[in-house]
């Protein structure tokens, strides 16, 4: 493809100066100047950009990338038939075992290697884990510890929190998932409990993680408060964990290269390992992590399956959760369930009851329940039922809901100054900085784009502008007192990663000078000079993305003026689930509904890979 079509895409924004130049060096490695090939490798590329793990060629078949225009010819894929026959016949492009860069597998996806190699890895891990029972367990210790720790509701048909339970104590992999609300921390305390319990108070080699530095600290913090209201001795409480790690810092990054520490040659330390918000890990990261953790240590996932995906490539925790569909649970883990016991019989289990079992999806909600009204509009966001969220909306009776018709700026920033106001004076008031970081994180503004006049940039500079005109900060300097700050990438020097909030204020108890003020994992204040931070924006408003793992008293979410890619039923239901008791939306109808009406699909061979029935 000659430079001035390159070009000509680059300009359309349909492919990326990366993506182009991965094209020509395909191209040049095959010593084939292949139009079709150069659009294979170079599309390919792009898929894994915008967070897909594979492209698949057939959703492409004789489609037009561009139009006809200036003067020069539209570009069209071509037919599939004659694609896949170009590719197969190139010596850069393998069948799956082979090691070549591009991978083309019999459903035509076609793969950049490395993400083929990590699902590989990744579904090959999760298959054997599923299909290992963990033997020599103390029945007896397991019944009498079951009905303490998880006890039944007669409401419930089926105690989850209970299957998750025994699914943990007997396989070395299990995934439980829940929206925020449903007690998937306290069931991971309570696990944990169990697991020290019937090894007999034995020191279990436990390590907690999350995807990043906030996740982490949330997660600290909710296994120390839980720990207490837990049914067993003192003893067994002081075994339990109390400190969380990013998943990075876990493995152990080795500086200047891609691989870590802990690998598949020098495995992790552990008995278990606990990986909260796992909605957020992507592909290749949770490839590298399966292959550090030792073949005889149990792996919990933990997360939202109907969250946002990660910024990287895969939608992990969804394939493997076969996309929302309920477990289906063997009669061998029913009877468990029962009276705790192992079956008498060996009973046939199939191939997808193996994984099922593995799978815990909670139901019940301790915050909002299934009539309350953020209950009943996260619900139906969650399904695509953009009607139904709709009247939600426009109900007057649910204080804790509130929605407005949002059309232009003018419109948005003066419903937004009131709201600035409410929700950012109290912490300025504040002398301690653990009770300012309190009172600032109990209301966050949301929304779904970083530029133009609806999203984070346009948002913070309104916030400072209200602010100021109240006289409650004076951002005529960078490091005004009261600038709340958010990390934008993971400093291990600092101990300060993505995600992580300050505030910029006066240390009084002794010298008086400004410093960052962040939540430190044993609950004190961690200062630093503010020169000293890493990279990092004001965080008055910040992205939906970037809210995962978060949870506020109050949200407001700005919806953009009109459609955007990103928006999708995924980043309004997490929006939605950040609030832990009231929710405001601001944007238009069709916006709202476009978004609702969007799910988003990544390309990706994990879910065939792991529920097809002949895996095992």
């Amino acid at each position: 493809m000659n430079n001035s079509y390159t070009t000509h895409l680059y300009n359309k924004h349909i492919l990326t100066h990366i993506d182009i130049h991965f094209g020509s060096f395909i191209n040049k490695l095959a010593k084939n100047e292949d139009t079709y090939l150069f659009l294979a490798a170079a599309l390919v590329s792009n898929a894994a950009g915008n967070g897909d793990v594979c492209l698949d060629l057939g959703s492409f078949d004789e489609k037009m990338i561009l139009d006809e225009g200036e003067g020069k010819k539209p570009v069209v894929c071509p037919s599939l038939k004659n694609w896949l026959k170009i590719l197969s016949t190139s010596d850069v492009v393998g069948k799956p075992g082979d090691y070549r860069p591009l991978i083309l597998d019999d459903k035509n996806r076609l793969y950049l290697y490395r993400f083929w190699n990590y699902e590989k890895v990744l579904s090959d891990a999760i298959k054997k884990r599923a299909g290992d029972d963990i033997e020599g367990i103390d029945f007896k210790l397991i019944k009498n510890s079951l009905p303490r720790l998880f006890p039944d509701n007669p409401e419930e048909k089926l105690n989850l929190q209970k299957i998750a339970a025994l699914t943990s104590v007997f396989k070395k992999f299990c995934v439980i998932s829940g929206g925020p609300g449903t007690g998937k921390t306290t069931a991971i305390a309570k696990i944990l409990t169990l697991l020290i319990e019937i090894e007999h108070g034995k020191k279990l080699k436990i390590f907690l993680s999350a995807p990043t530095g906030k996740a982490a600290a949330k997660l600290s913090e909710s296994i120390r408060s839980t720990k207490n209201n837990i049914d067993c001795s003192e003893e067994i409480k002081n075994m339990l964990p109390s400190d969380a790690y990013t998943i990075h810092r876990m493995l152990r990054v080795i500086p200047g290269a891609s691989g870590f520490y802990y690998n598949s040659e020098n495995k992790l330390p552990a008995d278990v390992v606990v990986v909260d918000e796992a909605s957020m890990v992507d592909l290749a990261l949770l490839a590298k992590l399966v292959e550090a953790v030792p073949d005889k240590a149990r792996l919990i996932l933990v997360g939202d399956k109907d969250q946002l995906a990660s910024v990287e490539a895969g939608s992990v925790l969804g394939d493997i959760c076969n996309r929302g569909n309920i477990p289906e649970y063997s009669v061998k883990l029913l009877k468990r369930l029962v009276d705790g016991s192992k079956p008498e019989e060996r009973t046939e289990v199939t191939c997808k009851q193996v994984l099922s079992d593995c799978l815990v999806v909670l139901q019940r909600n301790y915050r909002f329940s299934e009539t309350s009204g953020i209950g009943r509009l996260s619900s139906a966001v969650n399904r695509g039922d953009a009607d139904t969220a709709l009247s939600i909306l426009r109900e007057t009776k649910d204080e804790r809901i509130h929605w407005e018709d949002i059309k232009t700026a003018k419109e948005l920033y003066c419903s937004l100054e009131k709201k600035i106001v409410e929700g950012y004076t109290a912490y300025h008031d504040i002398v301690d900085p653990i009770e300012a970081l309190n009172s600032f994180s109990r209301f966050k503004i949301l929304c779904a784009i970083n530029k133009g006049q609806f999203g984070v940039d346009a948002i913070n500079s309104l916030a400072e502008s209200v602010l100021a005109q109240k006289r409650l900060i004076s951002p005529s300097s960078q490091w005004y007192r009261g600038r709340p700050v958010m990390i934008k990438g993971n400093n291990y020097s600092l101990g300060l990663f993505n995600g992580d909030i300050g505030i910029i204020m006066a240390d009084r108890d002794s010298d008086d000078n400004i410093y960052a003020f962040f939540h430190g994992a044993s609950g004190k204040a961690r200062k630093f000079k503010p020169g000293i931070l890493p990279e990092h924006d004001t965080a008055y408003a910040m992205t939906v993305h970037k809210s995962q793992g978060s949870e506020f008293e109050e949200v407001v979410i700005v919806l953009p003026e009109k459609e955007y890619p990103v928006l999708s039923r995924e980043l309004i239901y997490t929006g939605i689930t950040r609030t832990t008791g009231k929710i405001t939306l601001l944007g238009t109808e069709s916006v709202l509904r476009a978004a609702i009406s969007r799910k988003t699909e990544r390309a990706s061979g994990l879910r065939d890979a792991l529920w097809k029935d002949e895996y095992l």
